[in-house]
């Protein structure tokens, strides 16, 4: 069985070695996962010892993942979060889809309002509710709980995102880091990207200077006098920040070849990692996005006025998320996001805000309009053609 286990995670395309599989193998006969009631081995300590022994580098764990998750058929989640919301309150057996007309009848709470009454909903309530207008359930067009329907909710228990319009998310989720490693399926958005060039010659000089080379030789009388250059580099300087989770899981694969190819065209690249919108602190590492923060303000102060400031995000959100203090889906902002967009971008005055959302949606959204008006409508489709002018307003 692990012999085919071990040629998944290599069609998978992740660097597992043979000796990194013998390895896994003496663990499991030197009973390091402990046997089931059958048994077999627990399907959670085993993914945890084989990730730990085959896995070298963690942005290669989201593809660990998949591959697990695939082999292992019907294995959903290979690590379960402690939620204080009673799961049997949330159980799926009702999905409610509702015509544009029904949903336009439905009215959303406001801000204070919405907080104030999932407070009484905990007071209240003992049991489970499905399909009602009140309670914490599932399926129906209450604003707490799970596949229902309200424009401006709190989701609780739900696998992912239907209709984006939830303030808050209850649970706990792990992000994935961006894949810097994906290979392009087209050179274009490399070529897009390198609009946005400025060369310089840096460093040691390890680079044969021809020109010069053959122009000293012929001045000293036929005797070669090798000249060398340092090698000439893209001068740019990006701070690259990128939204990561919910409604940006439809984005993944484009936003890692975007990502993929900005680590391969710019020498000076910096990056970190955001949710919905930016707060008083950003991340570089997804699975320690709690334990390992940078202060957006050290941030700021880090990186002078050279670096262009690049935005990637859907800008998919609640209003609420930019506008309100204590609007984060995951915990109590002191500050409202716009506020951070607006010390942001007025510390770096070259900045765009690039959109994998299709343009045809953004009319549509209040937030994306919200972020167009903080952006001074500087945001762009990821798209080639968005590419282009994007990298092309950072270039003048």
């Amino acid at each position: 069985m692990l012999i085919d286990f071990f040629y998944t995670l290599r069609s998978a395309k992740l660097p597992v070695s043979v000796k990194e599989y013998l390895t896994l193998v003496e663990a499991l006969k030197e009973g390091v996962v402990g046997p089931n009631s059958d048994g077999g081995f627990k399907i959670d300590d085993f993914y945890y010892i084989s990730r730990t022994t085959l896995v070298k580098d963690e942005k290669h764990y989201d593809k660990f993942d998949r591959a697990f998750a695939a082999y292992f058929k019907g294995v959903e989640m290979v690590a379960d979060f402690t939620k204080d919301v009673p799961l049997d309150w949330l159980r799926k057996t009702l999905e409610l889809d509702l015509s544009p007309e029904e949903k336009a009848k439905i009215e959303a709470m406001g801000w204070d309002e919405l907080m104030e009454t999932l407070k009484k909903r905990f007071e209240e309530q003992k049991e489970r509710h499905e399909g009602g207008s009140r309670m914490i359930g599932t399926g129906g067009t209450s604003p707490f709980g799970a596949f229902g329907f309200n424009p401006q909710g709190i989701r609780i228990g739900q696998d992912k995102s239907r209709n984006k319009s939830a303030v808050k998310v209850w649970d706990q989720r792990a992000y994935k880091d961006y894949d810097d490693s994906q290979e392009l399926g087209t050179r274009n958005i490399k070529i897009a990207l390198r609009r946005l060039r400025k060369f310089a010659r840096e460093g040691a000089a390890d680079e044969l200077d021809l020109d010069d080379t053959i122009r000293s030789t012929a001045a000293n009388a036929g005797w070669l006098d090798i000249k060398m250059v340092p090698e000439r580099h893209n001068n740019v300087k990006i701070l690259l920040l990128m939204d990561v989770g919910g409604t940006m899981d439809e984005h993944i694969h484009r936003v890692e070849e975007m990502f993929s190819a900005a680590k391969a065209e710019f020498k000076h690249l910096e990056f970190y990692y955001f949710h919905n919108c930016v707060y008083d602190f950003m991340w570089k590492n997804n699975r320690r996005r709690f334990s390992e923060k940078f202060a957006t303000w050290d941030i700021i102060r880090k990186y002078n006025k050279d670096y262009k400031l690049i935005f990637v995000g859907d800008a998919t959100m609640s209003p609420y998320e930019i506008l309100q203090p204590g609007g984060s889906v995951e915990y109590n902002n002191e500050e409202a996001g716009a506020e951070w967009v607006q010390r942001l971008t007025n510390a770096f005055p070259k900045f765009a805000w690039i959109n994998p959302e299709p343009q045809g949606v953004w009319q549509y959204r209040q937030s994306i309009s919200v972020v167009q008006q903080l952006m001074n409508q500087r945001m762009y489709p990821l798209t080639i053609k968005g590419l282009e002018e994007a990298m092309r307003l950072l270039s003048k």
